[in-house]
């Protein structure tokens, strides 16, 4: 759903980017509150996963294609505040290196893949996750479910900026009905790609999971040969099964093979907004992308020749320059943090004792 430069006219993506400036100014103050040492490199390798299965598009209907947003997901797994980071580092880094969405889109962009997905999949995910069972199973099917909803919520927004800034004469009865048809559709790839890394991840380490803070496993005793609750008492946290390093390797690995291999195999077919606008007409006014000549341009390297090499390569280096840039924003958010809280910043005072004279 990456929007080009000329959809949306000068006005609209100009109120947009103020919109989307702000939510990110807003998030770097939130995420200091939801990163720690544990959680910031995750957070850099959340951007990377994304950018990676971004280029994973799969079929959902005849000719038409669709591919992770990663809202949800982010959110789910780092906090909603750093997820809106995470979404806006990696649509950053494909429109300055790979072309892909408009540099004068980008805040449509990061309004529609970045705030609504974020906004919509954590509060949907937050209520669902206060009525179900507290879970592993319970957090993964919130998960889903949030997924799911986020991506027409999405389309239903850009729809809803088209009817503002549109720039061509098309019936908006139409494309409402046609982008949030479609997205529902690739909303349940999106669905079933979030809840299986949801899932994967709480698996092996569900304290570093935001949306899983607080999952427990009650305390059994055997009483008479049978396995009975406890009374209550201290929670017992549910055990990591791996350490922080070897999540993150294993992730990077993956990150770099689904980016560097499988993505060869994606579909070729136009994503859901790229049908739509070339079906109703919206694509007439679309503008050639300022890096269009970028050695990266398309998610291929320049002057190679075989295919899957130069994707491979593209995708290797995308899935590198984004866990850089968002393990150092996420970093410096970080210290930040401690140092705003840090005993010098804080002034502190002791009391004499009492009646006592020196």
């Amino acid at each position: 759903m990456h929007v080009p430069d000329g959809f949306i006219d000068a006005p609209t993506s100009a109120a947009t980017g103020v919109i989307a400036a702000g939510a990110v100014a807003v998030s770097l103050r939130g995420a200091r509150r939801e990163l720690d040492e544990r959680t910031a490199p995750l957070a850099g390798l959340v951007a990377a996963f994304i950018f990676a299965v971004q280029m994973l598009n799969f079929p959902v209907a005849a000719g038409t294609s669709g591919h992770l947003l990663g809202g949800a997901l982010a959110a789910i797994l780092v906090g909603p505040y750093t997820g809106i980071l995470c979404v806006s580092v990696v649509l950053l880094m494909q429109g300055i290196l790979f072309a892909d969405g408009g540099l004068t889109a980008l805040g449509v962009n990061i309004t529609n893949m970045g705030i609504v997905t974020v906004v919509v999949a954590y509060a949907l995910f937050r209520g669902l996750v206060k009525v179900l069972p507290r879970t592993r199973r319970s957090v993964t099917a919130a998960s889903f479910v949030a997924a799911l909803v986020s991506v027409p919520a999405a389309a239903l927004a850009f729809t809803l900026m088209y009817a503002v800034g549109g720039t061509t004469d098309v019936s908006l009865g139409k494309v409402a009905t046609a982008m949030v048809g479609v997205h529902v559709l690739i909303g349940i790839g999106e669905a079933v790609i979030t809840a299986l890394t949801v899932g994967a991840v709480i698996a092996v380490r569900p304290d570093l999971v935001h949306g899983a803070r607080g999952l427990e496993r009650k305390l059994k005793l055997r009483v008479n040969g049978e396995l009975v609750d406890a009374p209550a008492a201290e929670p017992v946290p549910v055990a990591a099964r791996t350490s922080r390093r070897t999540l993150w390797i294993t992730g990077l690995v993956t990150s770099l093979v689904l980016a560097g291999f499988v993505s060869f195999y994606a579909s070729a077919d136009p994503d859901g907004l790229e049908k739509v606008a070339a079906d109703h007409g919206i694509d007439e006014k679309a503008e050639e992308h300022a890096v269009a000549d970028s050695p990266l341009a398309d998610y291929g390297v320049k002057d190679v020749d075989d295919a899957r090499l130069s994707g491979g390569l593209a995708g290797v280096i995308g899935v590198g320059v984004t866990v850089v840039a968002g393990t150092g924003v996420f970093w410096a958010v970080r210290r930040r943090r401690t140092a705003d809280a840090s005993p010098t910043a804080v002034e502190t005072s002791v009391a004499e004792p009492a009646g006592k004279s020196v």
